[in-house]
């Protein structure tokens, strides 16, 4: 069986996207399928083509036994929704000449959506290709762009949505991240084929450890109560929470956050870090995947927000899983179905109303406070997604989801 994946988004690139359609691939190609990958040129989240790419239409290498195919992609730090859906465009059309040329049939395409433009070329390549089209959705777009504030223009919006609905119909069937995700594309289309593959975490690579270098070598004492951002700095999530809490809680001064990446409202943030004097807030750039454990290892517990809309009701965050691989606490400010898993049933997780500042500081307080709590999240935590969020197990499950809709007309 011959497999494509279809995504703007792949390492050497770090990102929850990246990690997980990476190690997708390679559980699959390891079962025996015969996995390609058709992505741009290296760029996120600096948004900066990568040393060695710079320059070229396209590019073939192999990672890891997969062969990878890239295209040309438009890259700009200017933040303007034009530049931005030329950035998407730009690798619809030069990713459908390349596969075009340089691809042969396959039995399935694989399409990460968002971008949800990028599904024109799987669907043009669908055809060509004879190939029956998978359409995996990690965010209901142009749902989660209208509600962000990211699109106005009502035009674009009809266009989008329409565009939705014609990807959702032409696919073979479709893949949703999160229960929400998939209750709202079977409520709207009664006929197709929806299955839930969460996010998860490879439990063979976050392991509980008792290394605290990266403690040490940031120079955080032995003492202190470090909260960990991990992840992206941009408008959905509502980072902010995590500075006016950090205001509340400079009495403390052992507590410490530390938030590490890059994105567009990083330079926002370190503004309002100057203003309120917060020097009990610390940065970091970007890091790479195998830097993860470490880091997580030296801290007390991990702070996943997003901003409170009612879409985010069905979001959860993929960094929730590596923390909790980790035995680390998270620090949740995510309603709906996230506060279901990791509160309610996994148990593993201390729930904020999302962007409410003194409940996120009075639940850092109890955290804090209480080290049998933190011991018995971190236990509860590693438990939960051993049993119910471990990738390999949900690569089996997507290998048999494949194989079993084989002999299935479309």
């Amino acid at each position: 069986m011959k497999l494509l994946f279809l995504t703007q988004y792949y390492p050497p690139e770090v990102g929850a996207p990246q990690n997980r359609l990476s190690d997708l691939a390679n559980r699959l190609k390891k079962n025996g399928i015969e996995v390609t990958v058709l992505t741009a040129m290296p760029n996120y989240p600096q948004m900066k083509v990568h040393d060695g790419y710079r320059g070229r239409f396209y590019k073939k290498e192999i990672i890891d036994g997969i062969t990878v195919h890239r295209s040309w992609i438009f890259v700009s730090n200017r933040k303007s929704i034009f530049f931005r859906l030329l950035n998407y465009f730009s690798f619809v059309k030069s990713s459908f000449i390349i596969g075009l040329i340089k691809l042969k049939r396959q039995d399935y395409i694989f399409c990460e959506s968002p971008p949800l433009f990028l599904g024109v070329t799987a669907f043009l390549l669908s055809k060509v290709k004879r190939s029956r089209l998978i359409f995996n959705v990690s965010d209901l777009w142009p749902e989660s762009a209208e509600q962000l504030g990211l699109v106005n223009n009502r035009l674009m919006l009809s266009i989008s949505y329409k565009l939705e609905a014609f990807l959702y119909r032409k696919s073979y069937f479709i893949i949703g991240q999160t229960q929400g995700i998939v209750e709202n594309i079977s409520k709207r289309f009664l006929k197709k084929r929806v299955y839930w593959l969460p996010n998860g975490v490879d439990l063979s690579y976050f392991q509980p450890s008792d290394d605290k270098s990266w403690r040490q070598k940031n120079n955080f004492s032995e003492n202190d109560f470090i909260l960990l951002y991990a992840g992206i700095i941009g408008h959905a999530q509502g980072l902010e929470v995590i500075l006016n809490a950090a205001y509340m809680l400079l009495e403390h001064h052992q507590i410490k956050f530390a938030l590490l990446g890059n994105g567009h409202e990083k330079e926002k943030l370190l503004l309002l870090k100057k203003n309120q004097q917060l020097q009990n807030v610390f940065f970091f750039d970007t890091i790479n995947k195998p830097e993860m454990p470490c880091i997580l290892s030296s801290v007390n517990a991990a702070i996943v927000p997003l901003r409170k809309l009612q879409l985010f009701r069905g979001a959860v965050p993929s960094k929730i899983f590596e923390a909790l691989a980790m035995k680390k606490p998270v620090l949740l400010g995510v309603d709906g179905e996230a506060r279901k898993l990791f509160v309610e049933q996994g148990k593993c997780a201390l729930y904020f109303e999302p962007e409410n500042a003194d409940e996120l500081s009075k639940q850092i307080v109890r955290l804090m406070n209480d080290k049998s709590l933190e011991q018995q999240l971190g236990i509860n935590g590693l438990q939960y997604v051993t049993e119910k969020f471990d990738r390999s197990k949900i690569a089996a499950s997507f290998y048999n989801i494949i194989i079993n809709n084989m002999s299935r007309k479309p």
